[in-house]
């Protein structure tokens, strides 16, 4: 289980770093078709329609997507400087309940998304960009960083409490 979770939160990333290419594409795309246009004179349209929109609903992704992996490969923000300074029992007590509670944020996170998703789909709610996107399908990807994140969580909870230490190593200081 441990492989295959670990090769699901790599996917994740790998696909927040795709994402992240394709919106490098798209916006130096928009910025070659406007140079074109304005300084040569194609007679080309001088702008991808909603290119901004689906831009944002990209990044969104990509950011949603990449939490999982990040808090396992021991990115994210953690204030190491004092954890460091505690025993390793408090240490380990400290990583359990700092997991507990970010859980407990995640899931709610998660139930609002579910119910955010639910709104978007009843009432047609749509983007107000030039091309009409439905918003719920930008906001799938969301939930799905989100509940990944939630089983990165739990996971990691588990593994602290099964080895009575903290699993995530501090991130090298910068």
């Amino acid at each position: 289980m441990r492989h295959f979770l670990d090769k699901v939160y790599l996917a994740a990333g790998w696909t927040a770093a795709v994402i992240i290419l394709l919106i490098a594409l798209l916006v130096s795309a928009q910025v070659l078709l406007n140079f074109a246009t304005r300084v040569f004179g194609l007679p080309l349209p001088s702008t991808i329609p909603s290119y901004a929109d689906f831009s944002g609903f990209m990044l969104a992704a990509a950011t949603f997507l990449a939490m999982p992996y990040t808090l396992r490969a021991g990115r994210h923000i953690r204030v190491h400087l004092i954890t460091s300074r505690l025993s390793s029992s408090a240490q380990f007590v400290i990583e359990a309940i700092v997991l507990v509670f970010a859980a407990c944020l995640v899931g709610y996170a998660c139930y609002y998304i579910v119910l955010l998703i639910h709104e978007s789909w009843i009432f047609n709610d749509v983007s107000t960009g030039i091309i009409p996107v439905p918003l719920w399908i930008p906001q799938i990807p969301m939930l799905l960083g989100m509940g990944l994140l939630l089983v990165a969580l739990i996971d990691t909870l588990f593994q602290t409490l099964s080895k009575k230490a903290p699993v995530i190593g501090a991130s090298e200081e910068v």
